[in-house]
C-alpha cells in the first residue's frame, strides 16, 4: 500500500488546488483554494476559457461581485469531481471588517445555491483574524460553515473553539518556515524533522487539546513543506495537500503509522483555556512568529487578489 492509500485510513485527505483537472489522480475528499491557488490555476492555457467565459458572462457587474463569481466556477467545477467540500475564501482584504467579511460569506453561499449546490458542500474561508473569527461566529449561527485560515497560534485555536467554526487550518510549513529562518546557521534539519518540526508540534498541541475537551471544530492542517510533516500529523482530523506533494505519497511504500490519536489526547493532562477579545490580542501579540505569519499572509492573498483583479480586467 502506498503511502497516500495508508493516510486515508487515519485522515479525510484534502486536495490544496485551484487546478481541478488534477483532482482525478488523487480522489481527495475534499478540496481547498485560496487566491493565490486560484491566481495560479487562471494563467495557465487550460483555464484561460474559463476566466474569458465568465468575465464576457458577468460583463458589466461590479468587479468584486465578478471575482466571487469566478470563485464559485472554480468551486463548482471542483465540487464536479470529489465528494466532499470545497473551501472558498473571502477578500483578505477584509480580514479586519467582520461585518463585510460576513457579507461576502454570505454572497458566496448564495451563488453557490444559485449554482444548485447545498450550503453544507462549501467552507467559507476566512483568514483568523479577532474580526474573522467573530463574522466565522456570525456565519455559523446563520448555517454557513467556516474554515478559519492562516491559524499559525494556540490562541487563535482557541477562539475558533469558542465560536464554534467548523474547521481550521492551522499552517504547518509556513510556522517551520520563521523558525528555520530564524534560527539561521543554527538550524539543524534532522533535529527538527517529524515529530520535533515546529509546525507539527503546533498542529499537535492544537489536535490534542480539542480532543482533550471534546471540540468539535475540525483540525485540517496545511501548509506543507515536505512529505515528513505529512506523515507526523498521520491521524490528523484532515491534511490539505498540494497535488505535489499528493503524488510523492502516492509513489512511496514505507509504512505509515498513526501519529495522532484522539484517545490518548483525551488522557493528557492538559489546561482548558479562554480568550476575551483584549486576552487573545495580547496573546498574539506575543507570539512574534504568528503575529508575523498573519501579517504576512494577508499582505500576499491581498496581493494575489488585486492581481487576480487584473486579470479579469484584461479578460
Amino acid at each position: 500500500m502506498h503511502q497516500l492509500d495508508a493516510l486515508k485510513q487515519f485522515t479525510t485527505v484534502v486536495a490544496d488546488t485551484g487546478d481541478f483537472k488534477q483532482l482525478g489522480a488523487f480522489l481527495p475528499q475534499d478540496a481547498t483554494t485560496n487566491p493565490s491557488l486560484i491566481l495560479k490555476a487562471v494563467q495557465k492555457p487550460e483555464y484561460a476559457p474559463l476566466l474569458k467565459a465568465t468575465v464576457q458572462q458577468f460583463s458589466g457587474k461590479p468587479l468584486d461581485e465578478v471575482v466571487d463569481r469566478l470563485l464559485v466556477r472554480f468551486g463548482c467545477e471542483i465540487l464536479s469531481i470529489i465528494p466532499g467540500r470545497v473551501s472558498t475564501e473571502v477578500d483578505a482584504r477584509l480580514s479586519f471588517d467582520t461585518e463585510a467579511t460576513v457579507a461576502r460569506g454570505e454572497r458566496l453561499i448564495e451563488l453557490y445555491q444559485g449554482q444548485g449546490i447545498p450550503t453544507d458542500r462549501v467552507l467559507i474561508k476566512v483568514a483568523a483574524t479577532w474580526e474573522g473569527i467573530e463574522a466565522a461566529k456570525a456565519l455559523e449561527r446563520r448555517g454557513i460553515h467556516t474554515n478559519l485560515t492562516l491559524l499559525f497560534s494556540f490562541c487563535q485555536a482557541v477562539a475558533c473553539a469558542q465560536a464554534k467554526v467548523q474547521l481550521i487550518s492551522p499552517f504547518v510549513g509556513r510556522i517551520y518556515d520563521w523558525y528555520k529562518k530564524s534560527a539561521g546557521a543554527a538550524w539543524v534539519e534532522a533535529e527538527r524533522s517529524g515529530a520535533n518540526d515546529p509546525g507539527v508540534q503546533s498542529v499537535a498541541q492544537i489536535y490534542n487539546y480539542y480532543k482533550k475537551f471534546g471540540i468539535a471544530t475540525e483540525v485540517m492542517g496545511a501548509s506543507f513543506r515536505n512529505v515528513g510533516q505529512i506523515t507526523a500529523l498521520a491521524g490528523c482530523d484532515l491534511l490539505t495537500i498540494s497535488p505535489e506533494l499528493l503524488a510523492t505519497l502516492a509513489a512511496t511504500e514505507t509504512p505509515l503509522q498513526r501519529a495522532l490519536d484522539a484517545s490518548a489526547a483525551a488522557q493528557l493532562p492538559l489546561e482548558h483555556v479562554a480568550y476575551d477579545e483584549p486576552g487573545f490580542r495580547l496573546a498574539l501579540n506575543d507570539d512574534a512568529m504568528a503575529t508575523e505569519k498573519l501579517a504576512e499572509g494577508i499582505r500576499a492573498f491581498c496581493v494575489d487578489a488585486v492581481k487576480l483583479e487584473q486579470l479579469i480586467l484584461a479578460a
